[in-house]
């Protein structure tokens, strides 16, 4: 009898102990929380944002904010201050890799839960305009116990080894040690190479060139990517939407036309912009045709990815009103735009493919 309640007491001390554990790390998690799940930042912790799959959601539910900035990767290398001393704003970052407009509006659509936003800042990619419209968080893997409601999966993060030993040493490492700026979320620039030669070692160009593809190729989805954007706008009418098309680099172009898809990209904004443009709190910019930008490769890590002056570049025209398009001449700069491609790929191309510097597809 005695050594049945000695063995009682242990198992009861035993899973008392477990269940101590237990707490004590989801009290550690919930505590630091270096996905802002819970709660922003508190005692002195700063922001430190550098995963935006895991980090994105919770930011927009919890922190303090009256503006987004939205958009793709490209959106990434943004100083949030430059947005807030020129508007007098409070920014953060909505950011989803490829930018496809499904997962962008979904991002908006939880920010708008808790917060009324005075600016958003919206970076519109080509491939957005004719991808499908509807999200891709889950397809992609990313981990949904954070972006739903449910406290029981939870455990996913409660329970995380790497959470634990390396996502909150980081936090706390990049809070009290070093000059970390909170503005430069997400930013991936320091780790980067830019210049024409990086750009150029990984544009692979296809051999052949496909005829032109018929402008309204994508035109049915181009028309559910409108219907999703334009609900932001027309729903949230006392929020000031700044749309632009950003500077791709001529690799891109060259690209476009070879894969025959150009005519389609810009049919596309064109559609777009005129639907946007109908709504007196929306206005659109666009960087497409910045032709001394878009030629000059060492802007660029990639066909796409330009360096942060270049983001710096397009807010201060923004600043300025420069590069707007308008209902009354949005045509006619994004034909300017298809001339300048074509301009690129007769003029600039043939310099690189006589000095064979273009890795090509590999064919069947």
């Amino acid at each position: 009898m005695e050594k049945e309640n000695s063995s009682k007491k242990f198992i009861k001390r035993f899973l008392i102990s477990i269940l101590a554990v237990a707490v004590l790390i989801a009290g550690t998690v919930i505590f630091f929380d270096p996905f802002y799940h819970y709660h922003k930042p508190w005692c002195g912790l700063k922001a430190v944002l550098n995963d935006k799959e895991y980090q994105c959601v919770g930011t927009l539910r919890n922190f303090d904010y009256n503006a987004l900035l939205v958009g793709s990767s490209v959106m990434e290398n943004n100083n949030n201050a430059w947005y807030d001393d020129a508007y007098g704003v409070k920014s953060i970052k909505a950011i989803r890799s490829y930018g496809a407009t499904a997962d962008l509006c979904y991002l908006l659509d939880v920010a708008y839960e808790k917060h009324d936003l005075e600016y958003v800042f919206y970076n519109i990619d080509p491939s957005s305009l004719v991808a499908d419209a509807q999200t891709t968080f889950e397809a992609a893997g990313c981990p949904m116990y954070l972006y739903d409601k449910n406290p029981i999966n939870d455990v996913n993060y409660l329970f995380n080894k790497d959470v634990l030993f390396e996502k909150i040493p980081y936090q706390v490492a990049n809070s009290f040690i070093g000059d970390y700026d909170e503005g430069l979320s997400y930013n991936w620039a320091k780790w980067k190479t830019f210049g024409e030669d990086q750009t150029l070692s990984i544009y692979f160009r296809k051999k052949d060139i496909i005829p032109m593809l018929d402008k309204d190729v994508h035109k049915d989805k181009v028309q559910e990517n409108i219907k999703l954007l334009t609900k932001e706008v027309r729903e949230h009418p006392d929020t000031k939407f700044i749309f632009f098309y950003p500077a791709y680099s001529m690799l891109w172009w060259d690209g476009a036309v070879r894969t025959g898809e150009r005519d389609a990209f810009i049919q596309s904004e064109k559609m777009m912009t005129e639907e946007l443009l109908k709504y007196d709190n929306a206005r659109v910019f666009c960087f497409q045709g910045e032709e001394e930008i878009v030629t000059d490769l060492n802007n660029y890590m990639d066909s796409i990815h330009f360096s942060q002056d270049i983001n710096k570049y397009m807010i201060d025209k923004i600043i300025q009103g420069q590069n707007e398009l308008t209902l009354s001449n949005y045509k006619e700069k994004l034909n300017e735009v298809k001339t300048m491609s074509d301009k690129i790929v007769k003029e600039k191309m043939p310099a690189y493919e006589k000095d064979d510097r273009f890795v090509y597809e590999m064919t069947e």
